[in-house]
């Protein structure tokens, strides 16, 4: 990443102890588990435009 973007985001509690619960199997920050999920999406849908 080039340049980082500070935001504030707001989440249902039990989505955000999910996240955390995945953040932590994964050895992860919640931000970086956050990143990761947003990055593999946005390769998905890349990927499903771009396919004919």
């Amino acid at each position: 990443m080039d340049e980082e973007k500070r935001i504030t985001l707001r989440l249902p509690a039990d989505l955000h102890a999910w996240l955390a619960a995945q953040a932590k199997s994964a050895r992860r920050s919640l931000n970086s588990e956050i990143v990761y999920r947003l990055e593999v999406e946005r390769a998905t849908a890349v990927a499903d435009t771009e396919s004919p």
